[in-house]
């Protein structure tokens, strides 16, 4: 099943579409890119026969690896240093969402005489860079999870703030996308439910935003019903081409369908995110139900017709339980105490949450003390 098709960006998708790596490279006018990665990825057959089919065709490519799953503004200055001295001249972002959301940033800032915080996504601060020196970049996933691939930002941890920022350019979504399947097969299948169910929680919280984008929204409800039906089948048997591929190209979705905003879940994600080191996507998982509930005067009318379209019982508690339902099928957490510490901090995790980003296009507009109340029912498991 291999097919082009151009939106948000060029987008390539079929098993085994990697070897035209090098090609894109040309195409891009690549001659020497680095390759940015995770340090779990850089020694590993995709990454070592994807560098060495791009010095086969002539190009001199580098590798940049010292990241950490939730890349920060150190990894992404390492970065930069790397592709300096190496004298590159583009980035194929390559992994899941530290190895997409690291190489754009690197590109986005490698040529800049500003910092990278001053393309944080406040205001108009994308017009700090000067957008003929950004590089292109190519997008390659391997998880079906953060969809950064077709995306027009990073989320970065700003190390001295204890923050995720997001840094937005528009020159950050990558020119051309290389979704191949088999590139995830690999993925455990802990890691495949995780990033699953963020690429749930995208699709999800796009739908229910209160932003105007009927696109957006159509996207959504599509890519919510492939990873009902998919997401399951790639936990359970991680070889399944149809299902990796339908998930990858679902994750992809629910990044082009968050351009009508995101929420709850991502907005009390990223600041647990940044200050546990907890995996973004499983954070996304167990704050769903709890989300879905608080916001539920405000989504109570959306949720059936999206129930309707994935042949459940048209109203909002049949979804809630087919949530509770897959969640438990695929092994995710019922609560963040599975993976948080302890909840002390969570006072100040809901003041991070009102001022996030993700905030502003919830449905509804919680405040500080509700955001605190969302976290500590997730941590204590009280539905």
């Amino acid at each position: 099943m291999n097919a082009n098709w151009n939106y948000p960006t060029a987008v390539r998708t079929g098993a085994g579409r990697i070897s035209e790596l090098a090609e894109v490279c040309r195409d891009l006018g690549m001659d020497s890119p680095l390759l940015v990665t995770d340090p779990g990825l850089a020694g590993l057959p995709m990454v070592v026969d994807a560098v060495a089919q791009c010095e086969q065709a002539g190009l001199r490519i580098g590798l940049f690896s010292d990241i950490k799953s939730n890349p920060t503004g150190g990894n992404v200055n390492d970065g930069i240093e790397v592709y300096r001295v190496g004298n590159h001249d583009g980035v194929i972002a390559f992994g899941g969402g530290s190895g997409l959301d690291a190489g754009k940033a690197i590109a986005v800032a490698a040529n800049q005489s500003c910092s990278l915080w001053d393309l944080e996504d406040v205001g108009d601060n994308w017009l700090n860079a000067d957008v003929d020196k950004i590089p292109p970049i190519i997008g390659v996933p391997t998880t079906a999870g953060t969809g950064s691939e077709v995306g027009r930002a990073s989320v970065i941890v700003n190390e001295t703030e204890h923050k995720k920022a997001i840094i937005f350019h528009p020159k950050m979504l990558p020119e051309c996308v290389i979704l191949d399947s088999e590139l995830t097969v690999g993925l455990p299948a802990g890691l495949t439910a995780a990033t699953g169910m963020d690429a749930l929680s995208h699709n999800l919280e796009a739908y229910c935003s209160p932003g105007y984008h009927p696109m957006a929204e159509g996207i959504a409800v599509e890519g919510i019903r492939l990873i009902k039906d998919f997401l399951p089948t790639a936990v359970a048997d991680g070889s399944n081409i149809e299902a990796r591929t339908q998930m990858i190209v679902a994750s992809s979705m629910g990044a082009t369908a968050f351009q009508r905003g995101l929420g709850a879940m991502h907005a009390l994600a990223h600041p647990l995110g940044a200050i546990y080191d907890a995996h973004h996507g499983m954070l996304n998982a167990i704050l769903m139900p709890y989300v879905l509930k608080a916001n539920y005067s405000a989504i109570k009318d959306r949720i059936p017709r999206l129930a309707r379209y994935l042949d459940l019982e048209p109203d909002f508690d049949a979804f809630l339980n087919w949530v509770l339902a897959i969640r438990e099928e695929i092994g995710i957490h019922h609560q963040l105490s599975a993976i948080i510490p302890e909840d002390s901090g969570l006072a100040e995790i809901g003041e991070m949450a009102v001022v996030d980003g993700a905030a502003g296009t919830n449905p509804i507009l919680h405040d500080a003390k509700a955001y605190a109340e969302i976290a500590r029912n997730a941590y204590n498991g009280n539905l």
